[in-house]
């Protein structure tokens, strides 16, 4: 036959313990970083490359870092081909087609851009203010079924206190009995070893004194 057993730990006893004194708490804070200061440090491990490796970078991220140091604007994108061109005069286009390709790419870039932001403005002339009101409508929904949440998570953890001080306010009478009965049972022990050591020296000293 099998039996089980129950075993409650509590990492700590608020209700039963009493806050310890700033004196007690620097005290333990001295021992704890003398017990640190004393004690080798971990060895470091054998996953990680040391300390003095240097960092490989590719070449971009190379480039990239060395802008950032100098402090130079990212120039990643001619922003200019965005930008409404002025049309050229008759006199200053040139005759030669492959010096006009440029311009009538850009051209190009130009138009579909502006084409394609007159749509978006448009749209957002035309459903923007209900897109926003659903979005933020969204939003609200969303933050109150947070805020439900918190609400009910808070109560758990208020539950769970309540149970827990009940629990603690219960034993702590008899926790308390039997720390009293601890320390009386370790004083007893050192009165003892005490009484021992001084009954073994008068016992040493009455065989020497025998002997002599």
């Amino acid at each position: 036959m099998t039996s089980s057993i129950r075993t409650a730990v509590h990492e700590s006893l608020p209700y039963v313990d009493q806050e310890p004194t700033p004196a007690e708490r620097d005290a333990a804070q001295a021992q704890i970083a003398a017990e640190i200061s004393s004690s080798s440090p971990p060895p470091s491990s054998s996953l990680l490359p040391p300390l003095d490796h240097p960092p490989t970078f590719t070449p971009i991220i190379a480039a990239e870092l060395e802008r950032i140091s100098k402090k130079q604007p990212l120039a990643a994108i001619d922003l200019s081909r965005y930008e409404v061109q002025d049309d050229d005069d008759d006199q200053t286009l040139p005759s030669d087609p492959d010096e006009l390709s440029p311009r009538l790419s850009r051209a190009y870039a130009t138009h579909t851009y502006l084409a394609g932001r007159e749509a978006h403005l448009r749209l957002l002339d035309a459903y923007g203010k209900n897109a926003w009101l659903v979005a933020n409508w969204q939003a609200e929904a969303h933050l109150g079924a947070l805020e439900r949440e918190l609400a009910a998570a808070r109560r758990e953890i208020d539950v769970v206190n309540v149970g827990r001080r009940r629990l603690q306010d219960d034993v702590g009478e008899e926790l308390k009995g039997l720390e009293e009965t601890w320390k009386k049972g370790v004083g007893r022990v050192l009165e003892t070893e005490i009484a021992t050591e001084a009954l073994r020296q008068q016992v040493l000293e009455r065989q020497r004194g025998g002997a002599a």
